[in-house]
Parts: C-alpha cells; sequence; structure tokens
C-alpha cells in the first residue's frame, strides 16, 4: 500500500494513513511491537516503537524503548516541537524520534542530551525514501543493536519521577472501577439535558460517586446544574475555568481543579462545566496535539475519588461529540421516537463506529451502546397504549438498537424543576433542582430512580 500525503486532512488521518497504515509495517513493526497514546507522567507519547516483541509487557523505566513517533496536524510547522521531541528522547533514553505531518518527515537521533536531524525528506518522497528510514530506523536494524546493548536506564529517575500510565497489556475497560456514560443523539430537543441532570442526580441518591461534564457550548447541563447565577456576563465566573481549559491545556486546569460542586442536588455533585466559548475554539482545538485524548487521560487521576461519569453532548457531528464518545465506555441515546430522531440514529451508529475504529488503535475497547431511551414521550393514554408499544418495536427492527426498559415521560415537574428561582433583594437568582429534590414522590422522580437501577446494572455496578 502506498502514501499519498494529499490525503492527510488532519492530525488523525496523519496517525491512521501514513503511521498505521504504511510507515509502520513497511518498517517491518508488527501490532505487537508498537503501540499509541502511552504516557509516563506527564510525557504522553503518539506513538512508541520497540525492536523486540511488546507483549505481554508492562510499562516502566526498564522498557527496551526504541522509537518515538509523533504526528502533528498538516498545517503545523515541524520546527516548533523538535525541542519537545527533544525532551521525550532525553527523558526516557529513546534512541530515535520520528517527527511528521504528514507533509514532511524528521527522523532525530539522540546524542547524550541532545538530538540531531540525521534524516528529512517530503511526504511525497516517502516511497522513494523508504530503504534509506529503514536502514535508520526498521525493526530489522535496530533488533540487533537492540539485543546486543545493554537495557537502557533513565536518566536522573528520582527527579524525573517517571510512572507509567498507560500499560502496554492493559486490562480491559469493563474491569477498572469508574464507569463513563456519554449521552449523545445527533438531533437536538430529544432531552438530552434532562436525562443527564436527573440520571446523575439519581445515581447520587444511591450512594455513588458521580462526576457530571458539560461538552455542549450550549451549555444547558451548565444551566440546569445551577451553575450560572450571574446576571450580567461581566458577572460570568465560568469563561476563565471550563471544560475548554481542560482539553486546551496538557499541564494545566487538572479535573479537580475545573470541578465544581453543584447543590441542584443532594448530595452534592461534581460538574465540570461547559461555556460559549467552546464554539470558538473548536477549529483551534482540532489542530492540537491530541485534543480529542486529553480529557481521557486527564480523567485516568480522578478515577479513586468516582465510580460514574456522565458527559452530555452537543446534537452534533463534531469534535466535541467525538471525544465524547472515545472518553467514555457507554452510551445511551435519548431520543423522542418521533422519525426525524429515528432517521437521526443512522448517522450515530455510523459515527460510533468511526470513533470505535480510533478507539481500537489505542488498545481501549469500543463503547458499548446501552440502549435507546425513550424521552419527552407524551403521557396521553392512547399514544402509551397504542403508538408507544410501535416505535418501540421500530428501533431494534430497523436500526438494530437496543432500547431501554425504561421510559421517561413529559410531565409537568420536568419542566418546573430546572425553573426553580431564589428571591435575593429585587433580583432573581436561578436555583435549579434535580426532579428528585423537587419532588421526590412524584411519577418523574421514579422513573429516573428506576433509570438509574437499569443503567447501575448494565455498566456492572450494583445499585
Amino acid at each position: 500500500m502506498g502514501f499519498n500525503p494529499e490525503l492527510c486532512r488532519n492530525e488523525s488521518e496523519v496517525e491512521s494513513k501514513l503511521i498505521v497504515q504504511y510507515l509502520l509495517p513497511q518498517l517491518g513493526y508488527s501490532p505487537d511491537t508498537w503501540h499509541q497514546e502511552v504516557a509516563f507522567g506527564t510525557i504522553r507519547l503518539d506513538f512508541l516503537v520497540f525492536a523486540t516483541k511488546a507483549i505481554p509487557f508492562v510499562l516502566d523505566t526498564n522498557a527496551p524503548m526504541s522509537v518515538v513517533i509523533e504526528a502533528k496536524h498538516p498545517n503545523q510547522n515541524l520546527n516548533r516541537h523538535t525541542r519537545r521531541l527533544r525532551r521525550y528522547l532525553t527523558s526516557l533514553n529513546v534512541r530515535y524520534g520520528l517527527l511528521t505531518n504528514g507533509k514532511e518527515i524528521k527522523i532525530f537521533k539522540r546524542v547524550n542530551d541532545d538530538v540531531h536531524l540525521i534524516f528529512q525528506c517530503k511526504g511525497n518522497q516517502v516511497e522513494d525514501k523508504i530503504d534509506e528510514i529503514k536502514a535508520l530506523i526498521g525493526r530489522d536494524s535496530l533488533t540487533s543493536t537492540e539485543t546486543s546493548a545493554s537495557v537502557p536506564t533513565i536518566n536522573q529517575p528520582t527527579s524525573l519521577n517517571i510512572q507509567p500510565i498507560l500499560h502496554l497489556n492493559p486490562e480491559p475497560q469493563r474491569q477498572q472501577s469508574m464507569k463513563t456514560i456519554a449521552v449523545y443523539h445527533n438531533k437536538g430537543g430529544v432531552g438530552k439535558t434532562t436525562t443527564v441532570i436527573n440520571l446523575a442526580a439519581a445515581i447520587r441518591k444511591k450512594g455513588k460517586r458521580v462526576l457530571v461534564i458539560d461538552l455542549d457550548s450550549q451549555a444547558n447541563t451548565t444551566f440546569a446544574a445551577g451553575l450560572a447565577k450571574f446576571a450580567d456576563e461581566e458577572l460570568d465566573d465560568i469563561k476563565d475555568s471550563n471544560v475548554r481549559h481542560v482539553l486546551q491545556s496538557e499541564d494545566f486546569y487538572p479535573i479537580q481543579e475545573v470541578a465544581r460542586k453543584s447543590q441542584f442536588n443532594s448530595p452534592e455533585i461534581d460538574i465540570i462545566p461547559a461555556h460559549i466559548s467552546l464554539m470558538q475554539y473548536e477549529t483551534e482545538l482540532n489542530q492540537q496535539d491530541s485534543s480529542k485524548l486529553m480529557l481521557l487521560q486527564k480523567l485516568k487521576t480522578v478515577e479513586p475519588p468516582y465510580d460514574v461519569v456522565i458527559i452530555d453532548t452537543p446534537p452534533s457531528l463534531n469534535l466535541y461529540a467525538r471525544i465524547a464518545l472515545i472518553t467514555s465506555d457507554y452510551l445511551i441515546i435519548p431520543s423522542d421516537l418521533k422519525p426525524f430522531a429515528n432517521q437521526g440514529l443512522l448517522n450515530v451508529k455510523e459515527f460510533v463506529k468511526r470513533q470505535n475504529e480510533f478507539k481500537k488503535m489505542i488498545n481501549k475497547e469500543p463503547i458499548e451502546i446501552l440502549g435507546v431511551l425513550p424521552c419527552k414521550i407524551s403521557t396521553n393514554a392512547r399514544f402509551v397504549q397504542h403508538t408507544l408499544p410501535k416505535r418501540r418495536e421500530v428501533i431494534p427492527r430497523r436500526y438494530g438498537l437496543n432500547i431501554m426498559d425504561n421510559v421517561i415521560y413529559e410531565r409537568e415537574e420536568l419542566a418546573k424543576c430546572t425553573e426553580q428561582v431564589l428571591i435575593v433583594g429585587d433580583m432573581e437568582i436561578p436555583d435549579p433542582r434535580s426532579v428528585l429534590d423537587f419532588k421526590p414522590d412524584s411519577t418523574s422522580a421514579q422513573e429516573f430512580e428506576m433509570l438509574a437501577i437499569e443503567v447501575l446494572k448494565k455498566i456492572g455496578i450494583q445499585p
């Protein structure tokens, strides 16, 4: 298979089309000798390649690491990333590094505490130059020196404090204690925010520790959780610390710092708020190295405090929806089961399929669809008795998706609970409540309690 740099329109395609599909096989590396998205503390590598077989293998400081490969967006200047690659090679004692944006390929060799450029070519020259690249970093070229050389050690390990975050033989995602659920449909108005807020509340009342992440620039979950209590944009205290900052910065804005306690439910729930500025930063984040994996990596650092993470998503096929599906273990698809929402299920299935292909490349299990959740359903007796069963039956038959056992009906208390306000002097301050706090004995509260039980059982947590 050849390589055409014109087919690489973004960083993800540089990774998949140049590195995974062309370079690694041409250089003699089989899937058991390289790994994607490997992290040592604050150092996160796009690809880590071994001259010797790396599975079964646990990543540690004695691992015989041979080549670091870093992929960049085609529009990025590789010279801007040389210093960071030098830090990777010298800190981890790796001999070679390859830097590429698809249009250009550069190979560096570590010499003591510096790196030297030893090869470069244009992306459209890579097929003509592949023998030269093999001679430098091909598996056959490195195997003899790898086996004869002593196992490398890390320079100054006490000050570096390198600890592996990702094992090269990771346990399946399902065995991890923290479960992450995305609530997603690419059609708006189907009850995503209602589901996120009240499902989180119901799970929290079961004694589970819950984190809610709002990834929608409309910030409906942020408002419904009572975090936007300002009446004037000049008093906006969310704009300087929200989910955008989590995605944008590798070294700053950890989950613990950005998450806020919300009193919309008792017990309180931690929320990472969204902000309308997400819209204007999407293009920038798309070009930023591995922004799609930033949330996944940062959640690894807070796994002990939380049992369940629930992510609200935008009703689109954009970067933020993609980040949510890449990060999550499970998916709930809320739907009013009307024709347009049903037709959108085809888009959802295709979108999930594409993200699962990417997750396979990074050794993360595919997202498991818990089912389509009937939401915002009319309580009309005739509709419930005759029409709803037919609409439920259509989902598995026509779209091949499971439908969840529970139904969330459109009731007055669900609308009113998010409209609650506090009167302070002559001001009205938003004071939304979960339906389980607003009317704990209501039918809606019972529906979400039953939904929480169903969800917890399906993700392997005892209700």
